[in-house]
């Protein structure tokens, strides 16, 4: 980490100054004026220089610049931010100052809220299958409960897509990068009434991967995705204006493989066994450049989004009003290789002597309504407020299926065969010795070649509706008063049932026998009262000063999921935070400057946490316990000359455990003190855009650097250690481009550089001992994009 910490002192020598890279809109782009920068973070059109919230905005030069396909590419431009990518895009999940939800559990949310053109998002993943046509993606960071609350309690990422424009146009683009890697787009947009404008977008995207499969010689790891998206914005008068969105993304990824990065012992002669000594002196040794595995069956996601939305903006006499109403439909099938070796299952001989099969397939049908309307007072009075009710409703089915070598390393046969003969043949109280004929008679055996499954039907259903209210009195020109605050209704439903498919219902690896199937089901509600209190005071010119309290509620849950028993039926309480923020904004023509220092306090955090009360490790939805987050954010962008553009952020926080709930029947130690997963102390990224303008074309520069610290992937155990697994090690990313422009921008042809340094690193740790992920970013790069517009 030396060198990394050298390069951020030079860095904050040098600008001081946090990262979030500015909104860099085409119109603020060419009026020269930052002051002018507009954003929506408080569900009116404000300037961003004068809202008192933290909030990091990518604009869609930024997004473009960035030329990444997706959110796991865009994290390093936004410090307080961190991406968690799951086996599934059903897992991943976003931290914002160290805080988010990582969860297996089709009945818990996440602790950072996603919308999308003012749809709240049932979870994170649903979003980031593809990036396409946007706007901008605000960021506002820390609690959010008055305005957003539906799982605002750790941020909101708000994604903007492009409206259409009145005038008749279009843009056809293809990016290609190594490893037969390409993205498609094209747009069509214009006037097609005297009142009606519309815009449909069509993407199409592959990439074969950057993991080699030595089993079928296949790279994996990773995309073919599709996508389109209409929309319709209809002035219906001078007062009323409606936005219909039409969408529709499919996505197969062969994605996400687990490398063995790590020794697992699983199959040490394999080509995929990793280069490294394990364990060395409590330090994981590893290895950073594994690109290889071995698997007989492929991890693989199938992912379809549809969505309708409608929004309706009218003027109710002096007053706006807005309707949103939406409907979404995400069908997700998981394919997950469980055992992560090809000779898996193959052998005649009991486990755990030798290597377990263990294959799953899951899918899941979310469909979600939600309708929100809004009443907002004209600006410019002394009071400026907004009053509006939320209604949101998500259900949800599932049924996953896990194939594994059937297990008897505890001879637990013996019991299951009798528990089989008692409830299947009807002998009652069968004797050892009947177990034992029947046994012989039925030549079965319970060896690693012998598969047996189960199968979980699982439905959730969340039911949300809210009142809520924000605004702003304005004491003097100067001073203002600031306040909000939200009321929710939680209803939160389950159905689990689960079933051995075997004949004789004998336990699996992972596969409960029949004597466990469960038929479970459960209720939980919650209401919560959320408020914000600040003030905000404006200097004629030297910017503006903030300072709030606020707070942010996430409901209750149940931790339902295939192997879910008994003691998982209890509801999981809600999360609530209680956040303390004093902020500085400084804009002028020229240059932009915000500063925040925060603290929030979390009561009640969701996360997997480890419980060994049975006597064997595993990991549990809970509230684990107490927990706060609390640093300094810096960030600036600065417009040097018409020619040259300088951005960059710095985040230095510190996600701590204050008090750690220790599972029912387990030893536990303090665990005060000690990290937040995926919360990484210091990350920074400095950026620079320059123009060269010739006679007949442009040239348009760009370079990035983005710095991440080391991090841990999962809480520490009950002892309050972390396994040295745990640890990703830090790594730091530089990027570059060059762009030829033509006739006005007509046309572009750009050359990119990614991760110019070729740094190894891994962006998740999946469990075992040995599992990471790698992302596409972790390997040098090179490409190039054209693009027409007409």
């Amino acid at each position: 980490m030396g060198k990394h910490k050298t390069k951020l002192a030079i860095a904050i020598a040098s600008i001081t100054f946090q990262h979030s890279v500015m909104a860099q809109d085409s119109a603020a782009t060419d009026s020269r004026n930052l002051e002018e920068l507009v954003v929506t973070a408080q569900k009116r059109e404000e300037k961003l220089s004068e809202v008192p919230v933290a909030v990091s905005v990518l604009g869609s030069d930024k997004i473009d610049s960035a030329f990444a396909g997706n959110f796991e590419g865009l994290q390093s431009l936004v410090p307080s931010v961190s991406f968690r990518k799951g086996t599934t895009s059903r897992n991943s999940a976003i931290t914002v100052r160290g805080i988010g939800t990582i969860s297996f559990s089709v009945a818990a949310e996440p602790s950072v809220s996603t919308v999308v053109d003012g749809v709240v998002l049932a979870r994170s993943g649903q979003a980031f299958t593809d990036l396409y046509d946007l706007e901008r993606i605000e960021v506002l960071r820390g609690p959010q409960g008055t305005l957003f609350g539906k799982n605002a309690s750790a941020g909101v990422v708000n994604i903007t897509t492009k409206r259409p424009s009145d005038e008749t146009g279009g843009l056809l683009e293809a990016t290609l990068l190594q490893g037969h890697e390409y993205r498609l787009k094209g747009k069509i947009e214009g006037q097609i009434s005297d009142n009606a404008n519309g815009s449909i977008v069509a993407v199409k995207s592959a990439y074969d991967g950057n993991i080699f499969n030595v089993f079928n010689n296949q790279q994996v790891n990773g995309y073919d995705r599709q996508g389109i998206r209409a929309m319709l914005d209809v002035a219906v008068n001078d007062d009323t204006n409606m936005l219909f969105i039409f969408e529709n993304t499919e996505a197969d990824d062969d994605c996400c493989a687990d490398i063995e990065a790590l020794p697992s012992g699983r199959n040490p002669n394999s080509e995929a066994a990793p280069n490294s000594q394990g364990i060395v002196n409590g330090v994981a040794d590893l290895d950073l450049n594994q690109r290889r595995v071995d698997h007989d069956f492929e991890s693989r996601t199938v992912d379809e989004n549809t969505a309708f939305s409608v929004q309706l903006d009218t003027n109710l006499g002096e007053y706006g009003f807005t309707s949103i109403t939406a409907y979404r439909e995400w069908d997700n099938t998981e394919f997950r290789e469980g055992d992560f070796t090809s000779i898996a299952g193959d052998s005649n001989e009991p486990v755990f002597g030798v290597p377990f099969q263990l294959h799953d397939i899951g899918p899941q049908t979310w469909r979600q309504f939600s309708q929100e309307v809004r009443l907002a007072s004209p600006t410019g009075n002394a009071l400026e407020w907004q009053v509006g009710g939320f209604f949101w409703d998500l259900d949800s089915e599932r049924s996953f299926t896990r194939d594994a070598s059937c297990q008897n390393n505890n001879g637990q046969l013996a019991s299951e065969i009798g528990f089989f003969l008692e409830n299947d043949r009807g002998i009652s109280n069968p004797t050892d010795q009947q177990i034992a004929d029947f046994i012989s008679d039925e030549n079965i055996s319970c060896n690693a070649n012998d598969i047996v499954s189960a199968t979980a039907r699982m439905r959730t259903e969340f039911n949300n509706w809210a009142l809520f209210g924000d605004g702003k009195y304005h004491i003097t020109d100067s001073f203002r008063l600031l306040f909000g605050f939200r009321y929710t209704d939680d209803e939160v439903t389950f159905d689990h049932n689960r079933l051995n498919n075997d004949s004789f219902g004998r336990r699996g690896v992972g596969v409960r026998p029949a004597s466990e199937n469960t038929n479970f089901n459960g209720k939980t509600d919650e209401t919560d009262l959320s408020g914000k209190f600040g003030l905000q005071y404006s200097f004629e010119e030297f910017g503006t000063l903030y300072t709030t309290w606020s707070q942010g509620y996430k409901g209750p849950g149940f931790n339902v999921f295939f192997n879910m028993a008994q003691n998982d039926t209890l509801p999981i309480g809600e999360e609530t935070s209680d956040a303390y923020e004093f902020g500085y904004k400084y804009a002028s023509p020229n240059f932009l400057f915000n500063a925040a220092i925060f603290k929030t306090e979390i009561e009640g955090f969701q996360a997997n946490n480890f419980d060994n009360s049975t006597g064997v490790t595993i990991t549990r939805l809970t509230n684990a316990g107490n927990v706060s987050t609390q640093g300094i954010e810096l960030d600036f962008l600065w417009q040097v000359t018409d020619a040259l553009t300088l951005s960059g952020g710095l985040a230095e926080i510190e996600a701590e455990i204050d008090e750690f709930f220790c599972p029912a029947g387990a030893a536990c130690t303090d665990r005060s003190g000690l990290d937040v997963p995926f919360s990484p102390d210091t990350k920074y990224s400095l950026a620079l855009d320059y123009t060269m303008a010739l006679s007949n074309m442009d040239i348009l520069w760009n370079a990035s650097y983005s710095y991440t610290d080391e991090q841990v992937s999962a809480l520490p155990d009950n002892e309050g250690n972390f396994a040295p697994f745990l640890f990703l090690p830090d790594y730091g990313l530089l990027n570059a481009s060059i762009a030829f422009s033509f006739n006005d921008d007509a046309y572009r042809i750009s050359l990119i550089g990614k991760n110019l340094t070729d740094e190894q690193y891994f962006s998740t740790y999946s469990g075992d001992g040995f599992r990471y992920q790698v992302p596409r970013d972790a390997d040098r790069h090179f490409g190039v994009q054209f693009r027409a517009q007409f």
